[in-house]
């Protein structure tokens, strides 16, 4: 019989401890490796969910989605003070000397304190813009829409009012109006009507129900722009300019809002 003394039994635990010991000093050591250099890249990708900064919804395989965000991101640099400015160089302007390929169209107001380029953070060539006095639509601008989406493949239609609209401050004020300026009041005074009884600010509700209303016309407007909406092609939004903030917020239609209103 194999008899271990005391002496030898004692040693042989030790032997045990001291491996069990440097086992878990192994684990521990692996522990903290993994805490410094952090989680392989596709691990961390899985565990952390999407930020989204400043309420803009990730991008989508619609081309008109993708377009409205890259808007809103140098958007939100604007509001930050930290634009970028980007496609201003002499490089750019001479590679345009080429051809433009404009990934929006800005319908907008001429208020001399809106200026698509610099609230949405672009640049030359980076967007088709068309601006009169509150906005409106007459046949010139749905022209001129149309040419950017059949022959420049433009996905993206925004149309952008702004707080303190004079034109459509006239509009809401109603009496008479001088000169061609009568023509301006016409086109925006639907949109009074329509806004009249929501409570607030009057001229702030006519300035959103304009936007949207021309948004809703032009979603309607045959045959090259709402066969591009239909295909997926094209998107028509609205939007509302701050002042003060510099900030652009995109509209919703409300359920009151259809589409029996007139094309132009």
């Amino acid at each position: 019989m194999n008899m271990q003394t005391p002496q030898k039994r004692l040693e042989v635990m030790a032997g045990k401890t001291s491996r069990f010991r440097f086992r878990s000093i192994l684990m521990v050591v692996a522990a903290l490796i993994m805490l410094k250099i952090g989680f392989p890249e596709t691990w961390s990708q899985e565990l952390k969910s999407p930020a989204v900064p400043g309420g803009i919804a990730p991008a989508t395989s619609h081309p008109g989605e993708q377009a409205l965000n890259r808007l809103l991101e140098g958007n939100e640099r604007y509001v930050a003070g930290k634009a970028i400015h980007p496609d201003q160089t002499i490089k750019r302007r001479i590679d345009l000397a080429n051809g433009q390929t404009p990934f929006a169209v800005v319908l907008t107001c001429s208020d001399s304190r809106v200026a698509p380029e610099l609230f949405f953070d672009q640049g030359l060539g980076d967007l088709f813009v068309i601006r009169n006095a509150g906005n409106v639509l007459d046949d010139h601008v749905i022209g001129t829409m149309e040419y950017a989406v059949e022959h420049l493949h433009v996905s993206l239609i925004i149309v952008v009012g702004h707080e303190k609209c004079g034109a459509v401050t006239a509009a809401v004020a109603g009496g008479e109006v001088s000169g061609h300026i009568r023509s301006l009041v016409d086109d925006i005074e639907p949109a009074v009507e329509e806004s009249k009884y929501l409570p607030g600010d009057k001229v702030d509700n006519a300035v959103r129900a304009n936007a949207l209303r021309a948004a809703e016309i032009l979603n309607h407007v045959e045959p090259i722009l709402k066969e591009a909406v239909g295909d997926n092609k094209l998107m028509i939004v609205a939007a509302r300019y701050d002042l003060d903030t510099g900030r652009v917020e995109i509209l919703k239609p409300s359920k009151s809002n259809n589409s029996n209103t007139q094309t132009p």
